[in-house]
């Protein structure tokens, strides 16, 4: 089914609650429905939207917005070592977590209670607790309006990099992700080796599925706010990566510093938030904005009635107090329109 919404306002649509207009809203059931509604219902830009979870609007959207709301999931291949599911774009990323730890399927577990949408997944390629949505998808399903089919692209052709993929670049605003595929193990492959994880899963009685689940999800509440409570958009700022040169220099003069391997050898990722920390900025507001008490990463919408340009400015403060005492520049993980 098709619902189609005019001149509506977006903050119910978005985590941070930001109030704007958006001239039309889309809606669809089935990925068979796009080519009609690309046909009859689309005659400006457009853009797609899952949960609203990491995006920031700061003026109102005259494309039309295309919302998924395909939630199946389906088995497709059920081997000896591995399972492999097609999962439509709609679906709650923590319900898909939740389904594969009931299962006894390892690989997403980490990943657990991320807000939104499984479409937005290998947009941004989600990660969190050492583990990355690319290390379990094996295919992402598109619609392409200006040749009005569908495609296939295999995983090694996404360009999956940290909080990037080729749905971030070339593909930006031309395909519309259907459904995503995921490969997940049957065999036992816990990850605990990130922040406080292993500490919270031992104490949890071991690395079984579901306390590996239990305690992120107890990790992360415990640091994240809710968006139900109070508008945020999750992370807003990237894990900054620097050369080697650069992180040991700063180890020196700052011993705790927490820092992780980067997929490059010569490349080290440095914990944004405990930068934004050291700058004495968590729990610091101005306005209508503020940095979270418990997580310097995510900005807050402290009184309800943030505007997109005033988080805009705030963010803005934070990267040049960071740059200023350490010489490093984060940048923003949030999308901004």
């Amino acid at each position: 089914m098709v619902r189609i919404f005019e001149n509506t306002d977006i903050a119910p649509r978005n985590s941070f609650g930001v109030h704007q207009r958006a001239s039309k809203i889309i809606e669809f059931d089935s990925s068979s429905e796009l080519s009609e509604i690309f046909k009859q219902h689309i005659d400006n830009e457009w853009l797609v939207m899952g949960g609203g979870n990491n995006i920031l609007f700061t003026q109102d959207i005259d494309r039309t917005i295309i919302i998924p709301r395909d939630c199946t999931i389906e088995i497709l291949n059920d081997g000896a070592e591995s399972v492999d599911i097609r999962v439509g774009a709609g679906l709650e990323w923590d319900e898909l977590v939740e389904w594969a730890v009931e299962r006894e399927l390892w690989g997403l577990e980490n990943l657990s209670l991320i807000p939104g949408k499984v479409g937005a997944a290998p947009v941004q390629n989600i990660g969190a607790y050492g583990t990355e949505a690319k290390e379990c998808i094996t295919s992402v399903e598109m619609y392409y309006p200006e040749s009005d089919n569908f495609i296939t692209l295999a995983a090694e052709h996404c360009s999956f990099g940290y909080r990037e993929s080729v749905f971030k670049h070339a593909l930006k605003g031309r395909v519309v992700i259907t459904s995503v595929t995921f490969r997940l193990s049957k065999t036992a492959n816990p990850k605990l080796g990130y922040g406080d994880v292993c500490r919270e899963v031992e104490s949890r009685g071991g690395a079984t599925l579901r306390n590996i689940r239990e305690a992120i999800c107890s990790i992360r509440r415990t640091k994240l706010p809710d968006p139900a409570v109070t508008g945020n958009a999750g992370s807003f700022f990237k894990n900054p990566i620097v050369e080697r040169a650069t992180a040991e220099a700063l180890m020196a003069q700052y011993p705790d510093m927490p820092h992780y391997p980067a997929a490059e050898a010569d490349m080290v990722k440095l914990a944004a938030g405990w930068l934004i920390d050291q700058c004495g900025l968590k729990g610091y507001s101005k306005g209508n904005v503020g940095v979270h008490s418990r997580q310097a990463l995510v900005l807050i919408n402290t009184t309800g009635e943030a505007t997109g340009s005033e988080v805009i400015a705030f963010a803005r403060e934070v990267q040049q107090a960071v740059k200023a005492k350490f010489g490093i520049a984060i940048d923003t993980e949030v999308n901004i329109l």
